[in-house]
């Protein structure tokens, strides 16, 4: 099968944007059926801090690669990629739409341009690159790539902080220089994908994130947290490291606030959703933004979707 004869729909965009109310609708109109592209919502009991799809919202709209793990499992971009492909052509073959729904931008790069990332992944070593560069900033991190790999510094702007850490991180990970892997050419579409990248004003964005977080507190975050965080028992789960979860520890362990706790939250998912966009306006090809916050974005959305699913072309104008 030509897996670009496949019309795929994509809606990627930062936390709290509003992507699930824009994919119940899409699935709804076009006959379609959602597959999970965020790395915790794989995760059974992890719901409140991941912001998970209830029962209700769904609309009676299936749903894929939701809660298929327990929180003691590994997961990663390549398993992805693997469960996602199988799902693609599971709802295509069926006559339906598939519907890719997430905001983590390695998962979805990976999926939309049939990436192998091996070895060279490890979140570990991206989120202390990432703290670093936020004390540092984005040209001392260039600075730094430069001095270990000039080749690729060469080919990456000193403003692309997720280019420069994502070569660091390769560099560090697998002892080999950026330039010479094979992630960073020309990527090539397997599918023949629309995608979308929601998005909102930063100010607007940002009060839509801080009140989800009160949300969430008010829904039984804690409670949620400190089950699963009871069950590991110290181990180093991988489910336990996403934002709305780590927070929490030093606060259970006598060391911080409530408040300390939520106030935390909230920034680190402002600062999340900042490099998503980042990630999404770097690494992903011919996106069509969608403003949430206008009148008219779900009438835009779907001119888009009638658009590409007649002429199977994305129109960017």
């Amino acid at each position: 099968m030509d897996y670009q004869q496949i019309p795929l729909i994509v809606l990627a965009g930062p936390t709290g944007v509003g992507k699930t109310d824009l994919s119940i609708h899409l699935a709804e109109k076009f006959n379609g059926e959602i597959i999970n592209g965020d790395s915790l919502q794989v995760y059974r009991q992890l719901d409140i801090g991941t912001g998970k799809i209830t029962r209700e919202e769904m609309a009676n709209i299936p749903h894929h690669l939701l809660d298929i793990l327990e929180p003691d499992a590994e997961y990663n971009a390549n398993l992805f990629k693997e469960a996602a492909t199988k799902a693609v052509l599971d709802i295509y073959n069926r006559g339906k739409l598939p519907i890719i729904v997430g905001g983590t931008g390695l998962y979805l790069e990976g999926l939309l341009y049939d990436l192998e990332f091996g070895q060279a992944e490890n979140p570990e070593i991206r989120v202390k690159l990432e703290e670093e560069a936020e004390m540092l900033g984005n040209l001392a991190m260039w600075e730094r790539l430069n001095q270990i790999d000039p080749a690729a510094a060469e080919k990456i702007p000193h403003q692309n902080l997720r280019r420069t850490i994502r070569a660091l991180e390769v560099i560090e990970v697998s002892g080999e220089l950026f330039s010479d892997q094979t992630s960073h050419q020309e990527k090539h579409s397997v599918f023949n994908e629309l995608l979308f990248v929601l998005d909102r004003p930063r100010d607007l964005l940002y009060d839509r994130i801080n009140r989800r977080v009160l949300m969430m507190i008010e829904a039984g975050l804690e409670e949620e947290v400190k089950t699963i965080y009871q069950k590991a028992n110290g181990a180093d789960w991988q489910s336990l490291k996403g934002i709305g979860y780590k927070e929490w520890f030093p606060y259970f362990d006598g060391h911080i606030s409530k408040e300390d706790v939520m106030e935390t939250i909230q920034q680190n998912s402002r600062r999340y959703a900042k490099r998503q966009l980042t990630w999404f306006r770097n690494r992903m090809k011919n996106p069509v933004w969608l403003d949430m916050s206008q009148d008219n974005a779900l009438e835009e959305a779907d001119q888009k979707m009638i658009k590409h699913l007649q002429k199977g072309v994305i129109d960017n104008d």
